[in-house]
Formats: structure tokens, C-alpha cells, sequence
């Protein structure tokens, strides 16, 4: 009996000592967040210097807890409101990249998220001025064409972009999306829209120098919220007649229903992988918000050459520098505030 009694002990304590590893192997459950904050670049440390798009967001959130991400360009932060934000780097490669290494983190459960792009653009004069803030329902690609050099465009083009499968610009009708143009929510980016159309948006007497010399009534405004259209290219352009093509191309995407407003450099890169992780069901693509400051204008007030205007901008000495900052944590937070603080109907029932 004492023998099988110590035969019985033996099996259980090399049975418990085969099960502990796999016990201390448990992972965590994944980290339930609320809002994803991307950024795209910062100017030199995440806090304590001249920010980039997500210092502030850094500062002020108290986005304290670092989260080593190797697998893409910048570690994470989070706070303990469920708060995340990723600083992609500069360009849609590294946008996609970074999203998708984010969407794929088994450290996350981003099934019910709000996602929120807070960047600074180049802005169309004849919709908003410096430090203004742009809504976008709708981002377009502005890299995914044909092009023949403007020096050797026929006389009657209007410009050397040609969609992808075309053999004129513009020409009709449009072809499959290729991921030339994304849409969002319209009702979401009308509720947020809404929500912070009232927002003080800091002006400076050298946005108000530079905004003069521009004719249209809206570039003269002070800053305001709207509603507005991005163009997404990885090459920064500079002048009327980029600006008069991104307001078509805009416009052809888009079936005549966008209207350019910004420009940047990473959103269709950012939303190429949320479509993807969509379709996986990590995420919910009706949860996208993509929110644009003004630093500068898409082009030079009159007088001025589009490439002086270019080399005056160099080194992101835009006036609307600081002020696009500062616009984009204020309009973006005044949404992040709203969906963690009534979290509880956020979760499940959207905007």
C-alpha cells in the first residue's frame, strides 16, 4: 500500500513539474484599447524638446508607459486610459508598415478602437488657413499613376499625371481602385466634425503676415475646423499648378464627392494596412478618423515663385509650424476625451 501511495505522490509531483513551465508560459490577455493615436514623425525626443506631431500628445495624455516595438520605426505609448499612439516615420512605406506590425501585436485587442490620424499638411489657400483643421472623408493617393515630365506633356494636357490603365489625364471612366482612394465614415467624420467645430485654434502675428498676402477669403481667415479632403503622396509639392492638379485628382478618385483640402505624405499608407487588418477583423474600419493641420500653404502667394516658396519651407520652417501642432492635439483631443470618458457607450455603439 505504501509503495503504491508513494507511486501515486511520484507521478503527481512529475506531472505538476511538466506543467509548471507551460503555467509560467501564460500569456497575458491582450490589452483592450480605446484610441490609437498615429503620428507620423517627431522632430528629436518623444518629450522635452521642439515637438513633432507626437510630443503633445506625449506631454499632455501622460502617455508615460514606453512599449518596446522593434518590429517598426518608434517604440509605442500608452497611458492607463487605454490611450495608444505610434509614430509611423515618414512616408507610406513606413506608415503601412508600422500600422500592420501594430494591427498584427498579439499585446493588443484593437477590435474596438477608434483610430485617429493627427498630422500636419500643406493646405489648398482656397479652402483654410495656417493652423486650421481638416476632417477627411476621403484620402487619395497621390503617387499611384503614370507620369511624363510637365517638359514633355502634350500642349493641350493640363498635367503629366495619368491614372493608372488611362492614356490621358483625367480620362473617364475610372478604373478599379488599385488603393488610390479610400473612404471613410462619413458619419463618423461628420460627428467628429461637429464635436469640435467650436475649438480655439491658436493664431500667431506671423500666420496673420502670411496669410495676407494670399487673396482667397479663406486663406485670410484665422484658423478654424472643417471638413476636408487629403491628398497622400510621399513627394511634397509646391505650387498653384500642383495645387489646381491635386483638386482634380481629388475630384476624379473620388467620382467629383472629395474635395482637396491637405496634403500629407502617409495617410494611404496608414490605411492600406487598416483595410487589410479589417478585413482580418482586428479592426473596425468605421472607427478611422483622419484629422490634418495646416503648417503651410500648398503653394506662394502671388509675387512669389513656386520654387522660392519651396526653399522657404525647407527645414519645416513653415509659419504654421508650432500652430498646426497645437491645432491637431486640440481638435484630435477633444475626440479622444469624449470616447474615454463615455467609454462604456463608445464601445459598442458608435458615433
Amino acid at each position: 500500500m505504501r509503495s503504491k501511495v508513494a507511486a501515486v505522490t511520484l507521478f503527481f509531483g512529475i506531472l505538476g513539474a511538466l506543467s509548471a513551465p507551460a503555467a509560467s508560459l501564460k500569456k497575458d490577455p491582450p490589452i483592450p484599447i480605446k484610441v490609437v493615436i498615429v503620428t507620423m514623425f517627431e522632430a528629436g525626443a518623444d518629450t522635452g524638446d521642439r515637438p513633432g506631431e507626437l510630443q503633445y500628445w506625449v506631454e499632455r495624455n501622460h502617455l508615460d508607459q514606453i512599449l518596446p516595438f522593434p518590429q517598426a520605426y518608434h517604440h509605442l505609448r500608452m497611458n492607463h486610459d487605454g490611450v495608444l499612439a505610434v509614430l509611423t516615420g515618414m512616408g507610406t512605406a513606413k506608415a503601412a508598415g508600422s500600422i500592420m506590425a501594430l494591427g498584427l501585436d498579439p499585446r493588443f485587442d484593437l477590435r474596438k478602437a477608434y483610430w485617429i490620424v493627427a498630422g500636419i499638411a500643406g493646405v489648398d489657400p482656397a479652402d483654410a488657413s495656417l493652423g486650421s483643421a481638416a476632417w477627411a472623408e476621403w484620402v487619395v493617393d497621390g503617387d499611384l499613376a503614370y507620369e511624363i515630365d510637365a517638359r514633355e506633356i502634350p500642349a493641350d494636357w493640363p498635367t503629366g499625371f495619368v491614372p493608372l490603365g488611362k492614356s490621358t489625364p483625367y480620362e473617364p471612366p475610372r478604373t478599379e481602385d488599385r488603393g488610390e482612394m479610400y473612404h471613410l465614415s462619413a458619419a463618423l467624420t461628420a460627428w467628429a466634425f461637429h464635436l469640435t467645430e467650436h475649438v480655439d485654434l491658436p493664431d500667431t502675428p506671423e500666420m496673420q503676415k502670411d496669410r495676407a498676402a494670399y487673396a482667397s477669403a479663406n486663406a485670410r481667415r484665422p484658423p478654424f475646423v472643417l471638413k476636408g479632403d487629403t491628398i497622400s503622396s510621399s513627394t511634397f509639392f509646391s505650387g498653384v499648378k500642383m495645387s489646381e492638379w491635386a483638386n482634380q485628382w481629388v475630384k476624379y478618385h473620388t467620382g467629383g464627392q472629395g474635395n482637396y483640402v491637405t496634403t500629407g505624405m502617409e495617410d494611404t499608407g496608414t490605411l492600406s494596412s487598416l483595410q487589410m487588418l479589417a478585413k482580418a477583423g482586428r479592426v473596425d474600419w468605421n472607427r478611422i478618423l483622419v484629422l490634418r493641420t495646416a503648417s503651410d500653404f500648398d503653394q506662394p502667394p502671388p509675387g512669389m515663385s513656386a520654387a522660392e516658396n519651396l526653399a522657404r519651407n525647407s527645414g519645416r520652417k513653415y509659419a504654421g509650424y508650432l500652430p498646426a501642432l497645437e491645432s491637431a492635439w486640440r481638435v484630435g483631443n477633444t475626440v479622444v476625451q469624449e470616447i474615454t470618458t463615455h467609454w462604456n457607450r463608445y464601445k459598442s455603439e458608435k458615433p
